[in-house]
């Protein structure tokens, strides 16, 4: 399967995978995410995408910790994909992904891109890129 995938083709089945929000990320300001994949333990291959992102966290480990938790209680496992940053203007409409984690390394921002473009259907301007910390 290509790794740009959001989500395995039958993962919309998948009641444990549905229950878990595709993005979850603060409402404004400037702030770190990562990208997580999740995926049933249970069902071979089944797995999708999710985006967590928050300005109280000093780390994006600090977001990672919050989303396993959250993660296996549901019976799933994760692992990360990277971080960056999301400068989010909603006054604007406006979202921008872009940077790397020191820790975790560079998410592919087209997979972020790709869901916070679900998400968020009337904003005018939601871009990503590779440039910057």
């Amino acid at each position: 399967m290509a790794s740009s995938q959001m989500a395995s083709a039958t993962s919309f089945k998948n009641p444990k995978l549905i229950s878990i929000p595709d993005v979850e990320i603060d409402k404004h300001g400037k702030f770190k995410y990562i990208l997580v994949k999740v995926h049933d333990p249970d069902m071979d291959r089944e797995f999708k995408h999710i985006v967590r992102g928050s300005a109280k966290a000093a780390y994006h480990a600090d977001i990672y910790d919050q989303v396993v938790a959250q993660i296996e209680e549901k019976g799933l496992d994760c692992e990360i994909l990277g971080g960056g940053r999301i400068e989010h203007e909603p006054a604007k409409k406006s979202i921008k992904i872009y940077g790397y984690s020191q820790q975790y390394g560079q998410a592919d921002h087209s997979i972020t891109h790709s869901l916070l473009l679900r998400k968020y259907k009337d904003y005018d301007q939601i871009t990503w890129s590779n440039e910057g910390y």
